[in-house]
């Protein structure tokens, strides 16, 4: 989620604190071997300052991230 936090930096956003619980969801490939197939972010965001976005700018700035992400463009892994 670091392009989360540039993204949301480059919008004025200050952001005091960011954790995650991500949950991993494995089975097995077409040779059945076991993989983690999907991936389920659950990111809790505090931001400080004046500035604080709104559940829409939120949602945006996420889905711009996920766009952008590394790891998102370079396993076959779904991440949500």
């Amino acid at each position: 989620m670091l392009t989360y936090l540039f993204i949301a930096s480059r919008k004025g956003f200050e952001i005091s604190s960011y954790e995650d619980e991500a949950i991993g969801l494995m089975t097995k490939n077409e040779h059945g071997i076991l993989w983690v197939s999907s991936v389920v972010l659950h990111p809790r965001i505090t931001y400080s300052g004046t500035k604080t976005p709104t559940r829409e700018e939120e949602d945006q700035m996420h889905h711009g991230a996920h766009e952008q992400c590394f790891i998102a463009n370079s396993v076959k892994t779904e991440v949500k």
